[in-house]
């Protein structure tokens, strides 16, 4: 009997030990001072559905509807001669039209991360500074010419839902703006 007491207090001096251990050394991650201040500078800008064509061979084929919504310098954004949206419209003819990032016929190439970094980057050269710190890419689906059409021919068609992007990674774009900069942003509007 004074052997299970004996074990049974040494299994809870065991258990609070290692609790208290666990404690003592879990922290909060160290930020270092350029993440803080980068972080005083942030300010998120909610994204517009924006619709892109997919051009090939001299014709429309489909249409990429894409949101992105953005991390920027709150100090920069104000000192833009073209206004975000615009710059973000014609970043997003460039890279999915120009570049053509995204091949339709071979989805499963499509890097996710690289196409924010290539949106971060390309919007980043037009405004010839750091301007966006991120990219959130809260929807970016394909819809064919052809649902388009049937979509236009009445109510008696079922309706097509548009086709989400996955990327090589098995990724889909499902970004969202953090909480509070959300209602910040619907509070602004």
């Amino acid at each position: 009997m004074l052997k299970l007491v004996v074990t049974g207090v040494w299994v809870c001096a065991v258990a609070l030990g290692s609790v208290y251990f666990s404690i003592q050394h879990a922290s909060a991650p160290v930020e270092s001072d350029a993440d803080a201040e980068r972080r005083a500078l942030q300010q998120y800008v909610p994204g517009e559905l924006i619709t892109v064509p997919v051009i090939t061979d001299g014709g429309v084929q489909g249409y990429f509807l894409t949101k992105l919504s953005f991390a920027v310098d709150k100090h920069k954004i104000k000192l833009l001669d073209v206004p975000l949206k615009e710059t973000v419209t014609n970043a997003l003819f460039e890279i999915l039209v120009g570049q053509k990032l995204i091949n339709i016929a071979d989805s499963k190439s499509f890097d996710l991360a690289q196409f924010k970094t290539a949106v971060k980057d390309g919007l980043n050269k037009d405004m010839r500074g750091e301007v966006i710190f991120e990219v959130l890419v809260e929807q970016l689906e394909y819809l064919s010419k052809d649902d388009v059409a049937r979509l236009g021919k009445g109510a008696n068609q079922p309706q097509q839902t548009p086709v989400a992007i996955v990327d090589k990674n098995g990724e889909t774009a499902h970004d969202e703006m953090p909480e509070a900069e959300r209602r910040a942003a619907a509070a602004g509007h």
